[in-house]
């Protein structure tokens, strides 16, 4: 295979020379992997990283049967097929013998095969490291977790496994952290994929009984939520597989059976639509799985209730709203279960000890997706694959570049594409794309996805990786491939267009408070537990977390704990877009070879150094290699190591000496320093050895001195077997006595030394213990004495404290007296002055306190600043009567203004529709009262809303002031027909409340006179001026629950435009004009059969009788 130059034409500007070698590069990673596709093999090793091709099979179609591991992984052949169990041993050997925390991050887009690929690190790790019953215990649990996983998440979640080691290298248990579950697939697939595996291994191989049980059939058919076009995928035994997944049924059944929940409409009064269960079959099968009361779940699936601390208002579902909670429920309930699935797993897989741990961390993150439609799920997948780039960017290009400069290294920097813009456009906090979505989830108003896309228009328009049909950037105005409604990012995997449809929605992740309660309601323990916000005695008015924040969170969690690890990257590579075997598509893979960086990799791979190590540990590991440095060094440590590699004659040129680390170029010449180190320590273990084995000879020598030299090697053979085996022998008896009688004595020497040492330990403990009691005795003396210390100089401080004090007393009493004596010669001496201006004075003083004392108790007895508290202070005195009152008078004209002065125009503009109101009604209409603390809307119909009245809208160009169903009373017989009314600057118009046919319209300067009783209803006429074109068929007689607003806003909107005031005439007998006859509408009052709804009834031709409650 040979990489086409029109696929790397950018690396042009690096130069001709440099151009060259990429494609040679890229040629021959296109060769391996071409090869790798063919051959069935599976992984090739590039640059440090080890890339796999899914030829197209399942696992069990191209794995043997066993996995069969040499001894010793060579690392040296990178195109071998077991590269990718030789990542896998590195990671864990440097786990295990150097003591670093590893991660393997298993990367790729959809479909390239990543899960298989974490399977098969998790079968190696538990292959190589130790044995036992409770280590094989734990490496089950890790393994078995993976099917139960798999079947709630058909791969479609990000998955982060940190497996746990103790000291040997042998697992103790782990932690599954998961990564957005993609729960839209529950309620939706996308095209060629299908739901997830754990609905069709149930149907597929769940008993008869069991599916009796759980009210399900084995029919695909017979399921909205289940994809036909994949239900079947050739190579997966859906029966099989259910044999390891055998718990939580009811809650999947329910899940499924909830796409079978379908709603039909139902009109209303007001003309709104509600939403009815068309059949409730499938809904009693779902209540009596998760025990929820019937009604409950229908009312949840028909009602929304919204509350605000203390106010609760319940609104109906129509039927667009109310699929949306069927889904909204079936997804979170899925999710839920899924999170406590992986919650009751990291119990079970859990370590139990508390000693020190090793961390090997397994990331099987989902990858890349550009499909056709690309929603709010692809869109943050995308930005979690964006971060992976990141980390692997700043870990490997980045940080590998920026430390041989920092080691001063010569090296040429190579050029590489830097992902972080692309990672600051999506997440930063003032102005990223998520920052954005939130900020239009929480305000406010109306948010709609619309709303959402403007924004971005506004602030990322001149991005240069961001694209837009409404952009303000020029050169996206004629790209018509883009929709109206979509915006475009360029990833660093290509451009992705994203349909902005749902991301609102989806990102709120709204459930329903009402299904939220009717779940925690159920007696199914388990759905219980699933939704604890349920809790009436628990409610929380704080609004959640969005779907894009947590996700952002979770991302950055990931980050920070990847960046902890030493990281070894498997890249996995798609081969074809058809999952098929045997299918190589050169420019597929050529592309996903670049855009993940493989090339720049490789160069500065090549370009680089192989291993890097301190100092320190490396002349550490290989000192033992060389005479001057074994077996201690006494100098610097690169000293140390510069003497080393002379002393093995190692080329200048395999390796550079930096400020801090030494740097190997070629891994030849580390396993070639492994290999002398295996030698070397074996050799040490033989010389260990043979120390060892003659320590007895060299003993025997010993006690025999110049006999051994003149013995025989027989003799020598047996005085050794007396000596050592206590057994005297006939050549030489006295010897053995004498060897016996020197170990006899030897062993008496010891218990002597042995009895010495013992006494001496007794003697310097006694010695110690009478040393510790007289320092306890001294402290304790110390203690005492401080204490009575204490004692003694607080008695001083108070008897000081209690002479001041009398001291004090003494100097006030003298002052006292001598003030008195003053004020006595004082007065003695003005006197005769004194009484002259006495009276005036004394009553110009007291009446100067008097006043003084009124402002001061005034100051703290003011009332309140609202304008409706009557609340004043008593008059303290009566000569103060008519200033009370005036101030009383300014103060509540002072906080008036500054009431009205808070008012906004529309407020104030509503305050004088119900100032109105109140000249015109109050004290004189019953009804009045009821309306005073009910706002003044104006259009109670949303016209513009509401599909139905679209040809009424078109029809009606006026701004409409109020919209309203009222009742009109036929001229004939009295009985009510429901009309649309509407006001307008201009005029009245009535108009069908079905089809929305406009039946009448009377400008409003033929409108004279509004009529209506004093009483507690809603009727009221219309007179229209005699002789006008619109007054043909008479006066209009109407019923509506808003008679006061649409009464004061008639009033206003007539006196604004015509300059006339219409009268209003408020009386229980008044004459209406119907056609030439001029009929009375009398109001009498009468016990209702139908509760407290007026009724009108025609008596004759010349009354109409309305009966009031």
């Amino acid at each position: 295979m040979v990489c086409s130059l029109r696929a790397i034409s950018s690396t042009s500007l690096i130069g001709f020379h440099k151009a060259m070698h990429l494609l040679s590069t890229c040629a021959r990673l296109l060769f391996g992997l071409y090869n790798r596709v063919t051959w069935e093999a599976r992984m090739l090793a590039a640059g440090g990283d080890v890339m796999q091709m899914r030829s197209g099979g399942r696992r069990d179609e191209c794995d043997p049967p066993q996995l069969s591991l040499p001894n010793t992984v060579e690392f040296e052949h990178l195109m071998t097929p077991i590269c990718y169990f030789a990542l896998s041993d590195e990671a864990y050997r440097s786990l295990r013998d150097q003591d670093k925390d590893q991660c393997i991050l298993i990367t790729g887009e959809s479909g390239a095969g990543k899960t298989e690929a974490s399977k098969l690190v998790m079968s190696y790790v538990a292959a190589v490291c130790g044995k036992g019953a409770e280590v094989n215990q734990v490496k089950e649990q890790l393994l078995q977790s993976n099917p139960v996983l798999e079947a709630f998440g058909n791969a479609k979640t990000g998955k982060y496994m940190d497996i746990e080691f103790d000291f040997k290298g042998d697992p103790l248990g782990g932690v599954i952290s998961n990564y957005l579950l993609e729960k839209s697939r529950v309620v939706k697939q996308p095209r060629g994929e299908r739901n997830f595996h754990i609905f069709y291994q149930i149907l597929s191989g769940g008993s008869e009984d069991l599916l009796k049980k759980l009210k399900l059939e084995r029919d695909f058919n017979r399921y909205n939520y289940l994809s036909l076009g994949s239900a079947i995928v050739n190579g997966v035994d859906d029966a099989a597989n259910f044999r390891t997944v055998r718990s939580i049924f009811e809650v999947v059944a329910a899940v499924l059976k909830l796409g079978n929940i379908e709603f039909k409409p139902e009109s209303r009064v007001n003309g709104l639509d509600e939403s009815k269960i068309k059949d409730k079959n499938e809904l009693k099968e779902i209540c009596e799985l998760t025990g929820i009361d019937q009604s409950v779940l229908e009312r949840a699936f028909s009602f929304r209730t919204v509350e605000a601390k203390q106010e609760k208002v319940s609104t109906t579902l129509n039927v667009a709203q109310a699929y949306y909670a069927r889904d909204a429920l079936a997804k979170n309930l899925y999710s839920r279960l899924f999170s406590w699935l992986v919650t009751r797993i990291n119990e079970s897989i859990k370590a139990q000890s508390k000693v020190r741990k090793k961390v090997m961390g397994v990331l099987d993150i989902y990858g890349f997706e550009i499909f056709e439609e690309n929603s709010f799920e692809q869109f943050i997948i995308n930005y979690c694959n964006e971060k992976l780039q990141q980390i692997f960017i700043e870990l490997t290009l980045k940080e590998e570049q920026e430390e041989y400069i920092r080691e001063g290294i010569e090296w040429t920097h190579i050029e590489y594409f830097n992902n972080a813009i692309i990672c600051d456009l999506i997440e930063n906090n003032q102005n990223g794309i998520l920052a954005m979505l939130d900020e239009e989830c929480l305000r406010p108003g109306a948010v709609t996805d619309e709303t959402f896309l403007e924004k971005l228009n506004q602030v990322c328009a001149t991005h240069q990786h961001f694209e837009s049909r409404m952009s303000k950037c020029a050169r996206f105005l004629n790209d018509t491939s883009l929709p109206h409604s979509c915006f475009r990012i360029q990833h660093y995997a290509g451009k992705v267009m994203y349909q902005v449809e749902g991301f609102v929605d989806k990102n709120n992740d709204l459930l329903y408070r009402d299904l939220s309660q009717a779940m925690w309601k159920a007696s199914h323990s388990l759905i219980k537990v699933l939704f604890p916000e349920g809790n009436p005695a628990k409610i929380n008015l704080k609004r959640p977390p969005t779907a894009g924040s947590q996700f952002k969170a979770s991302v950055a969690t990931l980050m920070k704990n990847l960046q902890t690890k030493n990281p070894n990257y498997i890249r996995c590579i798609k081969p074809n877009d058809k999952k098929a075997a045997h299918i190589f598509n050169e420019a597929l893979v050529c592309h996903q070879v670049r855009y993940l960086g493989l090339l720049e990799n490789v160069h500065v791979r090549r370009a680089g150094y192989a291993f890097r190590q301190l100092y320190e540990p490396c002349l550490e590991r290989y000192k033992m290699l060389c005479k001057q440095t074994w077996p201690q060094w006494r100098g610097l440590a690169r000293a140390g190591v510069e003497v080393l590699f002379a002393e093995l004659e190692i080329p200048e040129e395999e390796f550079s000496l930096g400020r801090s680390k030494i740097f190997i170029r070629n891994p030849r010449t580390l396993f070639k320093l492994e290999d002398l180190r295996k030698q070397r320590l074996e050799d040490l273990a033989t010389l260990i050895q043979k120390i060892y084995r003659a320590f007895p000879a060299l003993y025997l020598h010993s006690l025999l001195g110049d006999h051994w030299e003149e013995m025989s090697i027989e003799e020598a053979a047996v005085v050794a077997e007396g000596l050592f085996l206590s057994q005297p022998a006939d050549q030489d008896e006295q010897l053995a006595r004498e060897a016996r009688k020197l170990l006899r004595e030897l062993k008496h020497q010891k218990r002597c030394e042995e009895a010495v040492t013992t006494i001496a330990a007794y003697w310097h403990g006694a010695q110690a213990r009478r040393e510790l009691r007289r320092l306890k005795e001294e402290a304790r003396n110390k203690l005492a004495i401080a204490v009575i210390w204490a004692y003694w100089l607080g008695f001083k401080a108070r008897r000081e404290l209690k002479r001041l004090k009398e001291e004090a007393r003494r100097k006030h009493a003298v002052a006292v007296i001598w003030a008195y004596w003053l004020g006595l010669k004082v007065r003695r001496e003005y006197r005769k002055f004194f009484r002259a201006n006495a009276g005036r004075k004394i009553y110009e003083f007291i009446l100067q306190k008097i006043i003084q004392k009124y402002f001061l108790e005034m100051k703290n007895k003011m009332p309140s600043l609202s304008p409706v508290d009557k609340n004043w202070p008593a008059r303290p005195y009566l000569f103060l009567d008519s200033t009370h009152k005036e101030l009383k008078r300014i103060f509540h004209l002072w906080r008036c203004k500054k009431y009205r002065d808070q008012f906004t125009d529309q407020k104030k503009l509503v305050y004088e529709e119900k100032l109105e109101a109140s000249e015109l009604f109050k004290d004189k209409k019953a009804l009045y009262p009821a309306s005073v603390g009910q706002p003044f809307q104006g259009s109670y119909l949303e016209i513009s809303k509401n599909p139905k009245y679209k040809k009424l809208k078109d029809a009606v160009e006026e701004k409409i002031i109020i919209a309203e169903v009222v009742n009109k009373i036929n001229r004939a017989n009295g009985k009510c027909s429901a009309r649309i009314f509407l006001l307008t600057k201009n005029n009245v118009l009535l108009a069908d409340q079905k089809s929305g046919q406009i039946k009448s319209e009377v400008p409003l300067g033929d409108v004279t006179k509004v009529s209506m009783s004093s009483q507690n209803d809603g009727f009221f006429a219309v007179h229209l001026k005699e002789g006008s074109g619109a007054a043909g068929k008479g006066d209009f007689l109407f019923s509506s629950d808003h008679l006061i607003e649409m009464a004061t806003k008639l009033y206003r909107t007539t006196l604004s435009q015509t300059k006339q005031k219409i009268s209003i005439e408020i009386s229980d007998e008044f004459l209406v004009q119907f056609r030439q006859d001029k009929v009375c509408v009398k109001f009498v009052r009468s016990n209702q059969k139908n509760g407290n709804i007026p009724t009108c009834k025609r008596k004759n031709n010349r009354l109409l009788e309305v009966a009031v409650p």
